[in-house]
């Protein structure tokens, strides 16, 4: 990719020095259009991982016309692995796989393969290692298989979902796998992420892999007093928490309401999370650990989650968040995935079942054929100075 490529996809916004720094991403050998496919996408949950029907072949292809050019599909482990399924269930799964990959591929969309473990495996992989590793190379035998059937360029192999034990191991497993997976798919692009839920500061903690093909995901959800409000689990803090604006301001009313209402509660939890997120309301505060690390191994990355709860943010409040986050990804060249399509953080509108036009925009900007007057609020000149 030559350097007016790569600044005409980057904001306008920063320099061209920034843009150079940024971009240049060289220490690696995934093929640009694979990172470029990767650019705009969304996660379907609940497609292969629940118990939903797939989503409207109308509503996909409507999404790529729009500008989406990924789909995350999250794989349940627990059903591929032969120590928690049956037979008869492995095969219903990846019969699922394979329909949903090409069904998605003849769209047009690059798509990823997500092993997205569910709390079952998450104990084996903290207490019997070699146990776990064995199980999830018995997956990636199984995918394996699936994936040849499809166009190399179009799919890519995620290693493992927000894996849940101490960095150095997953270091040394991820390292471990990441070979296994390589001998089954020689020219595949693998995705990998660190520990702790795929956070952007737990990202320098984890080593590059002597592999190049591969792209670094990392997770966004930060702050979470925000973007998990109105938790769906009533034993959750957050659960309580709704109309939290974002930016979060210590002199905002709504802010201050809340700090009350608190208060009154005796929710010192909460309190504490709403203050510690008050000051830090900055989405490159959050990311830099990233930047900074690829800005040292110069490899590529992608944002493969995030996403705001609808039944809490305020409306306006979600749109400005979202599309501060794609912003802040497109201007040092990430990929982004947002979390989800149909469900508590979709692209839906609850009630119509259609794209939320507000949202779509919020995401892809002024391309967005959809979208109409309401576009995502922009950004406050607070931030804009910065």
């Amino acid at each position: 990719m030559n350097r007016l490529t790569i600044a005409l996809l980057c904001s306008t916004t920063i320099l061209l020095s920034d843009v150079a720094n940024a971009c240049a991403i060289l220490g690696h050998t995934v093929p640009a259009d694979r990172i470029n496919g990767l650019a705009r996408g969304f996660n379907a949950d609940g497609w292969v991982n629940g118990g939903q029907s797939p989503p409207p072949l109308a509503l996909l292809a409507q999404l790529r016309k729009e500008g989406m050019t990924h789909v995350r599909l999250p794989v349940p482990a627990e059903h591929i692995m032969q120590r928690f399924a049956s037979k008869g269930d492995r095969n219903a799964r990846l019969d699922a796989v394979n329909a949903a990959v090409t069904t998605l591929i003849s769209l047009g969309y690059y798509v990823s393969i997500d092993l997205h473990a569910g709390e079952s495996f998450n104990q084996l992989h903290r207490q019997e290692p070699a146990a776990a590793m064995q199980a999830m190379k018995d997956a990636w035998q199984d995918l394996a298989q699936i994936m040849r059937r499809h166009p190399t360029d179009r799919i890519f192999a995620e290693l493992l979902n927000e894996p849940d034990l101490d960095a150095a191991r997953w270091q040394r497993e991820a390292e471990q796998l990441a070979l296994f997976v390589r001998q089954l798919l020689p020219r595949t692009t693998l995705i990998v992420g660190p520990v702790n839920w795929q956070r952007p500061d737990s990202l320098p903690g984890f080593r590059p892999l002597d592999d190049l093909n591969v792209v670094y995901a990392i997770h966004f959800y930060d702050p979470m007093v925000f973007t998990h409000q109105a938790h769906w689990d009533p034993k959750d803090p957050l659960h309580y928490i709704r109309g939290l604006p974002y930016p979060i301001r210590a002199e905002d009313p709504e802010v201050q309401k809340l700090r009350r209402q608190l208060a009154d509660g005796n929710d010192a939890k909460v309190l504490a999370m709403l203050d510690k997120a008050t000051p830090d309301e900055r989405i490159d505060k959050w990311l830099e650990p990233a930047v900074l690390w690829q800005q040292q191994f110069s490899r590529p990355i992608i944002i493969n989650e995030f996403g705001v709860l609808k039944a809490g943010a305020p409306r306006e409040s979600r749109l400005r968040w979202l599309s501060s986050v794609v912003s802040y990804a497109q201007q040092h060249c990430w990929g982004w995935t947002h979390w989800e399509l149909s469900q508590g953080f979709g692209l839906l509108d609850d009630k119509s079942g259609q794209i939320d036009a507000g949202a779509l925009k919020a995401l892809l900007g002024a391309g967005s054929g959809l979208a109409g007057p309401e576009a995502a609020p922009a950004p406050a000149k607070q931030r804009q100075d910065r």
